[in-house]
């Protein structure tokens, strides 16, 4: 057994299933999965006390209040997961030397940029989610200054609940379905995500701050679901229509495409094309069916 612990908060989400996958190829690390019900981040006593026993050397928060449109009638909670519970988790970190690696979001921005987001660009969420999201930054990065944090945007994978699976579900359901056109951005395959998170791991250079992580290219919600449609060989209608016909609860940023510079310069991280990690996810979706 390695000496080298790896504690993952929010295990059972689509990131945390997905480190799961990949804990065999490091048998140099020995890997502590913690879901919300092991390990509610919110208990301060359940938090301290894991980290006072554990001591694990790096711990990646996964755990998230993730119901975006929720959150604008429920921000308490949002605030209480997003904000506060991760600054419990940074101090108790700080207090056994753990590195910290906390996974933000996109909707910290506002999404009226036209270029790609980099780490130093001011952020201005347009909804709860985003505002919870950017107060649980700044208090990890208070609260423990060996804590790296990675902004992704359009997570999906072949676990949880996500576009690319609705969007599945809907084309099977569905003669025609709408998606909208104008919201601009990169998706993310929770696989490329925690293959990153591992090699920043592995390369034991642990460089501090906020780093933005997408998969390649730049597309809508719209080109992202007619790419889904060809790969499934489906002959529903996909109607692309604006924001302003789909009203949510919570307001998206237009434009969220992040600029993945400094990642990949620090950590040499290769980032796949968006397309490719698609027909990977849609091929392990295969796989899981039969």
């Amino acid at each position: 057994m390695s000496e080298i612990k790896i504690a993952i908060t929010g295990a059972n989400g689509q990131l945390g299933k997905e480190l799961r996958l990949l804990a065999d190829a490091y048998p140099q690390f020995d890997f502590f999965f913690e879901s919300k019900e092991d390990l509610p981040i919110d208990d301060e006593k359940k938090v301290s006390l894991f980290f006072q026993t554990l001591k694990p050397a790096y711990c990646i928060n996964c755990a998230a209040y993730t119901a975006v449109d929720k959150a604008e009638t429920d921000q308490q909670t949002a605030f209480k997961i997003n904000a506060e519970a991760v600054g419990l988790v940074a101090s108790a970190c700080k207090s056994q030397h753990t590195k910290l690696i906390h996974i933000s979001t996109d909707y910290v921005f506002d999404g009226n940029s036209s270029i790609a987001l980099k780490e130093n660009e001011a952020t201005k969420p347009v909804n709860g989610y985003g505002a919870s999201k950017l107060r649980g930054e700044e208090l990890a990065l208070r609260n423990n200054e060996a804590t790296i944090i990675i902004r992704t945007a359009w997570l999906y994978s072949e676990f949880g609940n996500n576009f690319v699976k609705t969007m599945i579900r809907l084309m099977r359901e569905k003669e025609s379905i709408n998606v909208v056109n104008d919201q601009i951005g990169s998706p993310t395959y929770a696989g490329d995500l925690a293959n990153a998170i591992m090699q920043i791991i592995s390369s034991r250079k642990f460089v501090p701050g906020i780093y933005h992580y997408s998969n390649e290219g730049r597309i809508s919600w719209y080109d992202f679901a007619v790419a889904i449609k060809e790969l499934i060989h489906s002959h529903c209608r996909i109607n692309a229509i604006p924001s302003s016909a789909y009203p949510t609860a919570a307001k998206r940023p237009r434009f969220s495409l992040l600029d993945k510079t400094k990642i990949k310069s620090i950590y040499g991280i290769e980032i796949p094309e968006w397309k490719s990690s698609l027909i990977r996810c849609l091929n392990q979706l295969k796989k899981s069916e039969v």
